[in-house]
């Protein structure tokens, strides 16, 4: 009960403006009220002085007579603060100012929505460029990498034999002109052994070797690696390397390689040493064939086949 507190109505801000600015309005039109009234009685006892009292009675400016200018100059007071508090508060007053704050607050958002729209735009434009040149920059590295078409060519058995104490089982007078015409111009990469069958380095290629052997002597122009990577690195800059042998080379290259042109030769061949790994018919597709009979130069039918990675 006592040292209760009443409560207190609480009004915003906002509220509070709106009660002070209705006040100063009351005030502003009782103004004008006494002022009208004033101005009657004022202009009542003007025309008595001069009429009845006779005041100024032959005072005359322009043409007038002095209390006909005052009760003009007191209607002019009069109408300039009728006005101001009705006309020029009213249409140009606080409700007026807010109207026009809103409008230009309303212009300002439009224009910053349509800078915003204009920065989009850029920023789409700009993702759109990044985007086109990242995949510009991913398509030249793509066509870098198809620009190399690692092939292994080969000739093998029915059973996958390809050779017997380092040299062939088979005298193909075609395929050795298939293998020419395919490798002419491009590098060949090969185990030592492969390179060792040879009489000598085959012409109008570029030989790369590979071998464990340390310091080992090959003839001027031909590469020596030590393994299948330094290989490919040394042919790096041809479109379409080879890998011609033997059977541990082969297999390396299984995994890398990107195409395989294979000469089968239909015939199973006992005691062969040197054998061709299985072609993975999943990984592996045909995509061309050519079949050869026997005849005075080939003592087996065989099939020029060229198989892709799916």
């Amino acid at each position: 009960m006592f040292g209760k507190k009443k409560t207190v109505p609480k009004i915003d801000k906002e509220q509070l403006e709106m009660i002070k600015y209705a006040e100063k309005r009351i005030k502003q039109k009782k103004r004008v009220y006494v002022h009208f009234v004033v101005f009657l009685i004022g202009a009542v006892f003007l025309i008595l002085a001069n009429t009845v009292l006779g005041i100024g009675k032959d005072f005359t400016i322009a043409g007038l007579n002095w209390f006909v200018i005052a009760i003009i100059f007191w209607l002019a007071l009069f109408i300039y603060h009728f006005i101001s508090v009705f006309i020029t508060h009213s249409f140009m007053g606080k409700q007026w100012e807010e109207q026009q704050l809103e409008t230009l607050v309303a212009k300002q958002q439009e224009r910053i929505d349509t800078l915003k729209q204009k920065f989009l735009k850029e920023e789409n434009e700009i993702a759109k460029s990044q985007a086109y040149n990242e995949a510009l920059e991913q398509k030249q590295v793509s066509d870098q990498k198809k620009k190399t078409e690692l092939t292994i060519i080969v000739a093998a058995g029915e059973n996958n034999a390809i050779g017997k104490d380092n040299d062939l089982i088979w005298h193909l007078s075609d395929d050795l002109k298939r293998f020419k015409k395919l490798t002419n111009g491009h590098h060949i990469i090969m185990g030592r052994k492969t390179f060792e069958s040879f009489p000598k380095p085959l012409p109008n290629r570029i030989h790369i070797v590979i071998t464990r052997q340390e310091n080992y002597k090959a003839p001027d122009g031909v590469i020596v690696v030590n393994n299948m990577a330094d290989a490919l690195d040394a042919a790096r800059k041809d479109s379409q390397p080879f890998i011609i042998g033997g059977g541990e080379i082969y297999k390396q290259s299984m995994a890398l390689a990107d195409k395989i042109e294979l000469t089968r030769v239909h015939h199973s061949f006992e005691g062969a040493d040197t054998f061709f790994p299985e072609i993975d018919t999943s990984i592996w597709k045909e995509t061309q064939r050519q079949f050869h009979d026997k005849d005075d130069k080939h003592e087996y039918t065989f099939t020029f086949l060229t198989y892709v990675k799916d």
